[in-house]
């Protein structure tokens, strides 16, 4: 499969198994802590519901051929915050499922040439990058939700290898939005799983070993990813997984505060 049959399919996979967890959950659940600082699992539903009534729009229109419909981001996260928490729940199964459907009903000319009006960057932007960024949304805040749930502590092997494809390519700028690399006094250079994480004046990564690591990353890719998201605290990191050279885990993690 090509990168953007992969998100979709990943898409899907989250989608499909959040539409099963959302009816068994009750208000004690909805508003129970979830791994995302401060926010309560039904505020994380919220939040990706909000948020694939925002994705749907530049998504549909570039789909049909169609203007972006004109419309204030504010108004839709005021009307969803202003919801109970079984409406936030039971809203975002039905918005997501949207986005889903609209994604899976592209064939693969136009999985491949579509680009897609973000409204917030300079120009429309490829598919797999549209895509790619809800998905990075869709599986770091699922893993927010189940991991506060205490129904899980990674995030889904599939879903992780996917994101680290997009980080090293078309979604490598969140790296830089999400990193704070003045955080360590020198270069660095980590290895991990044949990839190569540099923090200098800014952070990149790429996907082949580097020439010459000042530290290497010890663990599975799940934990990579959630690392590079903030979201690799001690209370959810694997046995085994360990940063040995110039700089120590606890640096890393300053580095990537999260989002």
């Amino acid at each position: 499969m090509t990168l953007v049959d992969r998100v979709i399919s990943s898409l899907r996979h989250h989608h499909d198994r959040l539409a099963a967890l959302v009816p068994s959950l009750d208000d004690a659940a909805l508003t129970s802590p979830s791994a995302a600082t401060e926010w309560r699992v039904c505020d994380v539903l919220s939040h990706l519901g909000s948020g694939a009534e925002i994705t749907l729009r530049p998504l549909a229109a570039a789909a049909t051929g169609t203007p972006v419909p004109e419309a204030a981001n504010e108004e839709v996260w005021d009307r969803w915050n202003a919801m109970s928490p079984r409406d936030q729940a039971d809203g975002f199964v039905e918005h997501d499922r949207r986005v889903v459907e609209t994604l899976e009903g592209l064939d693969d000319e136009a999985r491949e040439s579509l680009t897609v009006d973000l409204g917030f960057l300079p120009a429309p932007v490829p598919l797999a990058m549209a895509a790619g960024m809800r998905l990075n949304e869709v599986a770091l805040h699922s893993w927010d939700v189940l991991a506060g749930l205490d129904v899980t502590d990674s995030l889904d092997d599939e879903a992780a290898e996917v994101l680290l494809e997009l980080y090293t390519g078309p979604l490598g700028m969140l790296l830089t939005w999400a990193s704070k690399p003045g955080e360590l006094d020198e270069r660095t250079v980590v290895a991990f799983e044949g990839h190569g994480l540099t923090v200098a004046e800014e952070v990149s990564l790429v996907a082949e070993p580097p020439v010459a690591p000042t530290a290497t990353f010890t663990g599975p890719v799940e934990a990579a990813v959630r690392l590079i998201a903030g979201r690799l605290r001690p209370t959810t990191t694997p046995e085994g997984v360990e940063v040995v050279g110039n700089v120590t885990l606890d640096d890393l993690r300053r580095v990537f505060p999260g989002y």
